[in-house]
C-alpha cells in the first residue's frame, strides 16, 4: 500500500504545477497593459502535464487552459474577436495533439511492460534461482548482466542435489549479453540432466562436451563456426566427508575463504567446452578440503576482469577477504556494491558469483534419480597454499 501511495502522491503533487501556471498566467494577463497578451503561454500547461500524467489528466489540463483563454477574452470583452478565437482554437488543437501523443505513449509503454514481463519470465525459467539451502550448503548467488534491461546473459550457473551429494556448475559463454543466452541455456539444460546420470565429474564434463558439440552448430551463425566456446567449473560436494572435488574446463579457479585466510584453489584446467573433446580419463579432477564454516566463492571472469576508470582490474581475492566471516548473502551484498563502485556503476561484461558455505549439519533433503553407470577419471589431491590477506 505504501508503494502505491507514493507514486499517487507524487503525480498529484506534480499536477499542481500546470494548474498553478494556468492560474498565474490568467491573473497576470489581467494586470499587464492591454497591448500585452500572455494567453498563448497557457500551452505550457498541457505540454508539461504530458510528461508525467495520462491522457485523461492531460486532456483535463488542456480543457482548463482553453477555458482560461476564453475567460481572458471574456474579461476584456473580446471573446468573439478573431484574435481570441484563433488563439483558443490553436490551444485546443495543441492540447488534442498532446493527448494523442499521450495515448500512443501509454499504448507503447503497456506493450513494453508486457514484453519485459515475458522476457523476465523466460529468463527466470532459464536461470532458476538457487535455493538458499541445499544439502550441507548455504548458497547465495549474484548475477550482473552487462546488457541493459537484461537479467541474464552469457554467464550461467546451476546447482542440483544428487544421490551422493551436491553438484554445482558455473560457466561463461564466449560473448556477452542476449546473443550468448542460447549457448548458456544449452549448457544449463545439459548439466541438469547429465548431473544425475554420471557418477564422476570427468564423465559429466565429457557429457557436457558432447552436448555442446552436437547442438552448438545450430545456435551459432555460420560465420562464427568454430569460434564459440564456453568455460565451466564443476564442483561436487559429497554429503559425507569434507573432501570437495572440482573440475575446470578453462574456467577461473574458485576462492576458499576461511579463518586462516583467503586461498585460490589450484586447478588443472582442461580445454573449454566446444574446443576439444577429451575423454573422461583425460580430465584432471582436483580435490581439496572444504571445512565447516568455510566459504567457497565461484565466479566468472567478468568479475576479475572488471576495470576501474584507470584500467585496474578488480582485486576479488583481496576484497573478498575483508568479509570472509560474513554469511553468503551478506558477502555477495558487499561484493556487489564494491564491484559496481570499482567500475563506476556499469560492467562491460556479464558477471556472476556464487557463495557456498558448508554448515556443520550434513542432513539434506534427497531429490533426483538414482545415479547411472560409473567411470574413472584422474583425481589429484592438491595441497592448498594459504596466504592471509590483510583486513
Amino acid at each position: 500500500m505504501a508503494g502505491r501511495r507514493q507514486p499517487w502522491q507524487s503525480s498529484h503533487a506534480l499536477l499542481m504545477i500546470p494548474i498553478a501556471l494556468i492560474l498565474v498566467i490568467t491573473m497576470v494577463d489581467q494586470l499587464v497593459p492591454a497591448d500585452i497578451h500572455l494567453g498563448p503561454l497557457l500551452v505550457i500547461a498541457p505540454a508539461i502535464t504530458v510528461s508525467f500524467a495520462g491522457p485523461w489528466v492531460t486532456g483535463l489540463i488542456g480543457f482548463l487552459a482553453v477555458t482560461a483563454q476564453a475567460y481572458i477574452g471574456w474579461h476584456f470583452g473580446v471573446l468573439f474577436s478573431r484574435n481570441v478565437l484563433v488563439q483558443s482554437l490553436a490551444l485546443a488543437v495543441l492540447s488534442a495533439l498532446t493527448v494523442f501523443y499521450c495515448v500512443v505513449r501509454e499504448r507503447r509503454l503497456r506493450q513494453l511492460a508486457q514484453v519485459r514481463a515475458v522476457a523476465e519470465a523466460a529468463q527466470h525459467v532459464l536461470l532458476w534461482p538457487l535455493p538458499e539451502r541445499i544439502g550441507p550448503l548455504t548458497i547465495a548467488c549474484l548475477y550482473l548482466a552487462a546488457e541493459d534491461e537484461a537479467q541474464i546473459g552469457g554467464d550461467l550457473y546451476a546447482a542440483t542435489s544428487t544421490d551422493t551429494g551436491v553438484r554445482v556448475v558455473i560457466g561463461d559463454v564466449r560473448g556477452k549479453g542476449l546473443s550468448a543466452i542460447g549457448e548458456a541455456a544449452l549448457i544449463i539444460g545439459a548439466f541438469r540432466e547429465a548431473a544425475h546420470e554420471h557418477t564422476l565429474l570427468p564423465e559429466l564434463a565429457a557429457a557436457l562436451e558432447r552436448s555442446v558439440a552436437r547442438n552448438l552448430p545450430d545456435l551459432v551463425p555460420e560465420e562464427e563456426t568454430g569460434e564459440r566456446f564456453a568455460t565451466v567449473l564443476l564442483v561436487e560436494m559429497p554429503d559425507e566427508g569434507r573432501l570437495t572435488r572440482i573440475l575446470s574446463c578453462g574456467h577461473p579457479p574458485p576462492l576458499l575463504l576461511s579463518p586462516a585466510g583467503t586461498v585460490t584453489v589450484p586447478v588443472h584446467p582442461a580445454p573449454p567446452l566446444g574446443i576439444g573433446a577429451p575423454t573422461p580419463t583425460e580430465y584432471t579432477l582436483d580435490v581439496f578440503s572444504f571445512e565447516p564454516e568455510d566459504t567457497l566463492l565461484l565466479y566468472t571472469d567478468g568479475v576479475i576482469e572488471a576495470r576501474d576508470p584507470g584500467g585496474v582490474f578488480y582485486p576479488l581475492a583481496e576484497r573478498a577477504a575483508q568479509w570472509a566471516g560474513s554469511a553468503p548473502e551478506e558477502l555477495l551484498h558487499h561484493l556487489r556494491r564494491d564491484l559496481l563502485a570499482h567500475v563506476g556503476g556499469r560492467l562491460e561484461d556479464d558477471a556472476a558469483i556464487i557463495a557456498l558455505c558448508r554448515t556443520p549439519e550434513t542432513h539434506r533433503h534427497r531429490r533426483g534419480t538414482h545415479m547411472g553407470r560409473s567411470a574413472h577419471g584422474t583425481g589429484n589431491a592438491v595441497p592448498l597454499q594459504t596466504h592471509t590477506l590483510p583486513d
